[in-house]
């Protein structure tokens, strides 16, 4: 696969549907090499090819540096925590994840609680399920939660006052990421998981024909 004709919007739709639960990379991988690109073809290649491979270790590092700016604001914390639920909430994959998670467990202590939190059935065209529907979250469109979580999570910064703070740790975690993902040499598996990625992709859309 060719990141160099992967478009900024490619990625980040595929971003957003990947599957984020897998555990990070581990640290003496994502530490391993690292070489200046020798051109800005190369440069725009290994960004994106890094940015997808590491994206998990980017977003707990993120989190991460964020929590540090905050040792002294408890609030502060949680509002990162929330803010970073709620980015967490628009990748496809996690919100399906988190949903599943969130009414297995009401299930467990109120059974009718949990049957209205079942999501509506896909739409069915042409006498087949369609494979585009709207995420929904404990029954509710996802929409929903994002806003929640963002507003909450706004009110939180207000309160702490922690606007500045965490402008600064945000531009240093995005700075750290940009820098990591511009040095970090793409290994044999970051190439290899790309393959994949990309046949599991041809597949879903070949079984959707």
């Amino acid at each position: 696969m060719d990141w160099g004709n992967v478009t900024v919007e490619d990625l980040v739709d595929a971003l957003r549907e990947v599957d984020w639960s897998s555990p990070p990379r581990p640290l003496s991988e994502f530490f391993s090499r690292f070489t200046v690109p020798k051109s800005l073809a190369k440069w725009d290649s290994r960004l994106k090819c890094n940015l997808y491979y590491y994206r998990t270790n980017y977003f707990i590092m993120i989190v991460f540096i964020l929590g540090l700016g905050f040792l002294t604001r408890p609030l502060a914390i949680l509002s990162s925590l929330l803010t970073a639920l709620t980015v967490a909430f628009l990748n496809d994959s996690f919100a399906g994840s988190f949903s599943e998670k969130a009414t297995r467990t009401i299930r467990s202590f109120s059974p009718q609680l949990a049957a209205k939190m079942r999501p509506p059935l896909a739409p069915v065209i042409r006498g087949r399920p369609s494979p585009k529907r709207a995420i929904h979250i404990c029954g509710q469109p996802r929409w929903v939660f994002v806003l929640i979580f963002s507003l909450v999570s706004f009110a939180l910064w207000y309160i702490s006052c922690g606007l500045f703070t965490v402008s600064l740790a945000l531009l240093i975690g995005l700075l750290a990421t940009i820098l990591h993902a511009t040095l970090r040499t793409p290994n044999l598996k970051a190439r290899l998981n790309t393959f994949r990625e990309e046949f599991r992709a041809v597949w879903r859309n070949y079984s959707e024909i």
